[in-house]
């Protein structure tokens, strides 16, 4: 098992997309020295996208593909010692994508696609689902109740917020006790439920501001974990520009939400 200790604080964090090995490199760097230093209180897995398969516009960009994304994941895992994430599309990739990867996330648009759940249990990785945009929590337990059927080592689930009329999200801090009634870890994805899904010209806009405060509340409401998208140059970002959480700013938010996690134990 990956995260064993209930009294640590899962973090995945990285960039939305791998988009090339320097940045991934840089971001991992960071990620890997904030893991050695909080050690006793995080448990760190880092994260990238191969390929970010729904995009409002087919004109944006997508990532590097698989085999150059799994490729940087490797050299990731091989030089800091991290375990990797990534998302997975189809069932098809679920194999390969284990032979790299520790963590087989299933994204939020895909949480009811059984096949892909299926696939992703079987390869005996841990599989993070992310709830539907369009899912209520308690719905939740069809998705994990698959996984499990499937031989599923390890689930952890994650909210990225519910759609509220047309181009908002919100969090329901209600999730995550909902949730954790499925008996698997529980983690706010900070910055993707801070979006403005297709509101900005054929892009999903959004509101980083709002980064820090929903990653507070969730570890105050009992989740178990962070996912932080984080770039050092976020408007510089080839996705998700507007959300990610600059590089620089992710200790401070890290000592502020291990506090709260501290206060309520």
């Amino acid at each position: 098992m990956i995260f064993e200790n209930s009294d640590k604080l899962l973090l995945i964090a990285g960039p939305c997309s791998l988009e090339c090995e320097a940045l991934s490199m840089q971001v991992a760097e960071v990620v890997a020295d904030i893991a050695k230093r909080y050690e006793n209180e995080l448990t760190v897995v880092f994260k990238g996208s191969f390929d970010k398969a729904n995009r409002t516009s087919l004109k944006s960009p997508r990532g590097p593909g698989i085999d150059e994304g799994l490729q940087i994941l490797a050299n990731v895992k091989s030089k800091f010692g991290l375990p990797v994430l990534t998302d997975i599309h189809e069932t098809s990739q679920c194999a390969k994508v284990a032979e790299v990867c520790d963590v087989l996330q299933i994204p939020a648009f895909l949480s009811r696609q059984t096949d892909l759940l299926v696939a992703a249990a079987q390869t005996g990785k841990v599989v993070n689902v992310k709830k539907g945009q369009f899912m209520s929590p308690y719905d939740m337990k069809y998705a994990v109740s698959k996984l499990r059927d499937a031989g599923c080592v390890e689930t952890w689930q994650t909210d990225r917020g519910t759609t509220f009329g047309y181009g908002n999200l919100v969090v329901d801090m209600r999730s995550f006790p909902i949730m954790a009634e499925n008996n698997t870890p529980v983690i706010i994805d900070a910055t993707h439920s801070t979006q403005l899904p297709s509101a900005n010209a054929g892009v999903s806009g959004g509101d980083r501001r709002f980064v820090k405060p929903l990653a507070k509340a969730a570890i105050a409401a009992g989740a178990n974990g962070l996912f932080i998208e984080t770039h050092p140059e976020p408007e510089k970002a080839l996705s998700d520009a507007a959300t990610q959480l600059p590089l620089n700013e992710l200790e401070d938010l890290l000592k502020v939400c291990i506090a709260i996690k501290k206060a309520i134990a």
